[in-house]
């Protein structure tokens, strides 16, 4: 009986607890809504992303001055990469600065550069008697001085040239580091050698050194020799410089010294200027106590035997080592004396190269036969190291299956690289200078572009089923690792043309693309171009993120490999964006 009394109870209840709802919710409403937070809310997650703040224009995430004061000055720490947890991710646009302006075609560029692209005039001031760069009306003008460069740059490289045992037209030195690289004018005069120089320095006091370089179409990234490898593979690089970079090479063992010495192929050159180098004739000019100089250099000569390098030459206050092409000879000799400290297998791979921790030990080289065999494989010239199949390709122990699949993706990229020409006239009118692949695999994309007055940052992924940076490497192109769930070491606003093949696919499953796609906005150039090529339903979800940050896309068949991977690729010409 109780049972059958409670229903009808329970329905009049339940009704006049909707009631009530209803009538709070008729009177609580419209003050809820009209809060403007809560709108602007609901309006970035259903409609389009808004624009970050004017003070975000320079905004470098992984670089932020002020997050940077958490940590320690030790080592240059601060200096190093220190990105924000994924919940602290802005999710919104980078905006231009006022008066922005279409940078200068190359090789316009490498002089000249707009004021209201980088309005930074604090270099101006500070390195004025040093002639590094001077403003005149509305633009930069980089003349070419520099600390080291009395007498310009092209000087200091003529000079460098009469020093190295081989020209720097021979097509021997194709890929270059240059540490604490300034605004990059050691970089640009290199250009003219045909040589590739990667141009690294940290954000600093003196404001946007790499964004200078980018601006000028230079290639350049933020980095610093500190707790971390650089992001780069095992002998990637046939020169290494130093021009009063500030690294103090002989402190904590070697330690910075010895990972110039892991990224160095055999047979390539370490060249220091400046202190302490040549120390008896121009300590006055440094105005440091010649005892402190001597100490250092002789710490220095000790090191690079130990890392059998040979110094080649030494003139004025520039001095030139050569690696050797192999440590078997050197090592003999090396243990009468002392042992040298080589790394262990628990030490990691020599190639690892994202966030791994320097250690000051000597990584062995590969093995070979005979002293006069070059260890890790023979380099060809430029341009012949191009289309030669390189040493780690050729010393892959797998049935030939690198190798198949290396001549496979050079034909597959000749072949989209010319349906791109189509898709994208600027590629060919020579528009773009500064250039990214995303997802870099062997540097096919690179490779099919170098007819064109561009450069390429080849990205390869640092978790990458094939790691092969150290191919493109070889082939006498540029790059770096990368983790794409964090921000890239670059200013906003520094390449021309983003390209991304497979590289939502791969992270999919790893950190919101939203990321990914806010991180390819906040690089690109306006009035730049991003290709975006994935499998079909990738593209879809791609697609509609890219529409809420008002980028125009057509989407166009890419290569069919049946009827569960068909391939779409997103063009994006940022020309046809309002």
């Amino acid at each position: 009986m109780m049972t059958k009394m409670s229903n009808p109870f329970l329905k009049i209840l339940s009704t006049i607890l909707l009631l009530a709802s209803l009538f709070i919710y008729i009177l609580v409403a419209p003050s809820f809504f009209a809060s403007p937070q809560l709108y602007k809310h609901l309006h970035l997650q259903a409609q389009d992303f808004e624009f970050c703040p004017s003070n975000y224009t320079n905004h470098c995430p992984c670089q932020d001055p002020i997050r940077a004061r958490r940590f320690s000055k030790a080592k240059w720490f601060r200096k190093e990469r220190h990105c924000p947890e994924r919940t602290q991710r802005l999710r919104c646009l980078i905006p231009t600065p006022p008066n922005y302006q279409t940078p200068f075609p190359w090789p316009k560029s490498k002089d000249t550069a707009w004021f209201s692209n980088v309005p930074f005039p604090k270099l101006v001031e500070y390195k004025k008697s040093q002639n590094w760069v001077r403003l005149e009306g509305d633009r930069f003008v980089f003349p070419g001085g520099g600390t080291s460069f009395p007498e310009g740059v092209n000087a200091y490289v003529h000079a460098l040239n009469r020093l190295l045992p081989v020209s720097l037209k021979s097509g021997y030195i194709r890929t270059v580091l240059d540490v604490g690289c300034g605004v990059a004018s050691f970089g640009a005069s290199l250009t003219d050698y045909d040589i590739l120089t990667m141009s690294l320095a940290p954000s600093d006091e003196h404001q946007s050194q790499v964004q200078f370089a980018l601006e000028r179409g230079l290639p350049a990234m933020l980095g610093v020799l500190s707790t971390h490898r650089l992001t780069f593979p095992s002998r990637s690089f046939d020169m290494v410089h130093c021009s009063r970079c500030l690294v103090p090479w002989t402190d904590y063992d070697g330690l910075y010294l010895r990972e110039i010495d892991r990224i160095l192929r055999p047979g390539g050159f370490w060249v220091l200027s400046g202190p302490p180098i040549n120390w008896r004739v121009n300590y006055k000019a440094w105005e440091t106590e010649p005892q402190v100089l001597e100490k250092e250099q002789n710490i220095l000569e000790d090191l690079a035997k130990q890392l059998c390098w040979e110094k080649v030459a030494e003139r004025d206050h520039i001095a030139v080592w050569q690696k050797r092409i192999d440590r078997i000879s050197c090592m003999e000799k090396l243990k009468t004396s002392r042992s040298p400290k080589f790394c262990n297998s628990s030490e990691t791979d020599p190639d690892a190269g994202w966030y791994t921790k320097m250690t000051a030990c000597i990584f062995p080289l590969p093995e070979v036969n005979d002293v006069h065999e070059v260890s890790g494989g023979v380099h060809e010239k430029w341009p012949v190291r191009l289309t030669t199949v390189p040493p780690r390709v050729r010393s892959e122990n797998n049935d030939g299956f690198t190798l198949k699949a290396y001549i496979k993706d050079n034909r597959t990229w000749k072949r989209r690289v010319t349906d791109y020409e189509v898709m994208l006239k600027s590629i060919s009118s020579g528009k773009y200078r500064n250039v990214m692949d995303m997802n870099a695999g062997f540097g096919g994309f690179a490779a099919a572009m170098v007819k064109y007055p561009i450069w390429v940052m080849n990205v390869v992924p640092f978790d990458a089923k094939s790691s092969n940076l150290g191919i493109i490497y070889e082939r006498g192109l540029i790059g770096t690792y990368m983790d794409w769930c964090e921000p890239f070491s670059t200013y906003p606003r520094t390449y021309d043309l983003i390209h991304a093949s497979g590289i939502f696919s791969m992270y999919m499953d790893k950190c919101d693309i939203r990321d990914i796609v806010l991180e390819m906005h906040r690089i690109v150039r306006p009035k730049g171009a991003v290709i975006i090529r994935d499998e079909r339903d990738v593209i879809v979800k791609v697609k509609e993120i890219t529409d809420k940050i008002r980028w125009k896309g057509t989407v166009v068949a890419g290569d069919q490999d049946g009827t569960f991977h068909s391939e779409m690729i997103l063009l994006i010409d940022l020309n046809d964006t309002d």
